[in-house]
């Protein structure tokens, strides 16, 4: 099914022992699709995952972290985590936090934290919940030394694409994309009345509709979509939308690597347990 919204998923707490985020999760071929909510001064402790992570607040700032640089990020600008980066995010203490957060299935929903070494094999969230419930830390044993943790090198890795999300309509159709190494983000603003049609999508392609209306056909089924909805098209499938009230919305979109890498491998899998 192309169509979505977050509110019709189970909400998950994977990483009880790094984060108080929770959120939905949509799985495709790729990516793993989720909202994610951490109340006023709660947050994660420094982490790192093998595979790459893209955020995009929607409400509330983020104090974060991504290697060794700080910033307090708000709504309309896109953070982008490279796979191995140390990363963290805390809501500041004036509101709770909402962002968009995906991730390339080339590992699971499961991070490690900055001062351990990665497991073999990420744990389940069953695992974790349960190791976690029983007072066991589930991380493997404390050692720096052989942690994989990236801090420096990194590049810049905050990039603003709106003012605010509720800032004055663009003139015209508008995009800017960040492409990192498994993952593209994309930030649209259309008019009314901008169209486009594929008619095999070359890439996985997930957005989310912030604000506006669009029509919508993925593999002859349609939907008007509006703020909160949720598209997804698989790879190869064919597309087209047509804008019929000024909308924005966020998308991300599969890369070669990650297509090649899932489909010599396989997705991970195993994080429910």
């Amino acid at each position: 099914m192309p169509f979505h919204r977050f509110e019709n998923f189970k909400v998950h707490h994977l990483n009880p022992h790094l984060s108080s985020g929770e959120g939905p999760v949509i799985e495709g071929q790729y990516m793993y699709f989720r909202i994610v909510t951490k109340k006023a001064g709660t947050g994660s402790t420094l982490h790192y995952h093998p595979n790459e992570l893209m955020a995009f607040p929607l409400a509330g700032k983020i104090n974060a972290v991504v290697g060794r640089e700080r910033r307090i990020v708000r709504p309309g600008t896109f953070v982008h985590m490279p796979p191995y980066a140390r990363h963290g995010f805390t809501a500041c203490e004036d509101g709770d936090l909402t962002y968009l957060y995906i991730k390339d299935r080339t590992w699971t929903l499961i991070g490690a934290a900055q001062d351990e070494a990665l497991p073999e094999q990420a744990k389940s969230a069953t695992e974790v919940a349960r190791d976690f419930a029983a007072g066991k830390y589930p991380g493997e044993k404390k050692d720096a030394e052989k942690s994989q943790a990236i801090l420096d090198g990194l590049g810049r890795c905050y990039y603003p694409m709106i003012d605010a999300l509720d800032a004055p309509a663009a003139s015209g159709h508008h995009e800017q994309w960040v492409q990192g190494t498994n993952l593209s983000f994309g930030f649209m603003e259309s008019p009314a009345g901008y169209s486009e049609a594929v008619t095999a999508a070359p890439h996985e392609y997930f957005f989310y509709v912030i604000s506006g209306e669009l029509d919508v056909e993925v593999a002859s089924e349609k939907k008007r979509v509006a703020e909160g909805d949720v598209v997804q098209i698989p790879r190869g499938a064919a597309y087209a939308l047509s804008v019929t009230h000024g909308a924005r919305y966020a998308g991300v979109k599969s890369t070669p690597a990650v297509e090649a890498h899932i489909d010599r491998n396989g997705a991970a899998d195993n994080w429910r347990g």
